[in-house]
């Protein structure tokens, strides 16, 4: 993809997932920073800001597990391990997440069951066993480029299905809240 690609991806991406009534209502979303070929998440983050949405994005531990912070910005970004950018301010602790409302992940893939294809690193799994052990039920949102929502992909028993995944050009339902 090109450049234009990416940013027309993007901003379409953003697009539709602001259609979701989930993130209509949400005071609290945890997000990401894209990095590398994952579908920007710029657009959509600096959108919910100016709706007044508390963001959260994770600070990735020594342990591969998920501290929080809160995202102020862009220029509030600082390049961390992996070359991920994380937020500058305060870490918010690794429960932080349980108050979200809306947990947007990334993933390689996702399939017509609503299994994710994460990229093994295991960081996420983390969260959503501490989303279930703390017995929070955000709305779990995959955004994916078109192409992306498959058949079948590989899982394994602790996987926990999302809810739906955001390309740039639908929105696909898997299971309701």
């Amino acid at each position: 993809m090109t450049a234009d690609d990416i940013a027309g991806a993007q901003a379409r991406l953003a697009c539709r997932a602001l259609e979701l009534p989930e993130l209509a209502e949400a005071g609290t979303v945890a997000a990401y920073v894209s990095v590398g070929s994952e579908p920007g998440t710029r657009d959509l983050r600096e959108a919910l800001r100016a709706r007044g949405v508390r963001v959260l994005l994770p600070v990735l531990q020594e342990d591969n597990d998920l501290d929080w912070g809160q995202d102020e910005g862009p220029d509030r970004l600082v390049r961390a391990r992996r070359g991920l950018l994380e937020p500058d301010g305060p870490r918010l602790g690794p429960e932080a997440v349980t108050g979200a409302d809306v947990v947007l992940l990334p993933g390689l893939a996702v399939d017509r069951r609503g299994v994710r294809l994460g990229r093994g690193g295991g960081s996420y799994d983390r969260v959503l066993a501490r989303l279930d052990r703390a017995g929070a039920r955000p709305a779990l949102v995959v955004l994916l480029y078109d192409g992306e929502v498959l058949d079948e992909v590989p899982g394994e028993a602790h996987d926990r299905p999302v809810h739906a995944a955001v390309t740039p050009s639908a929105v696909h339902r898997f299971r309701s809240l």
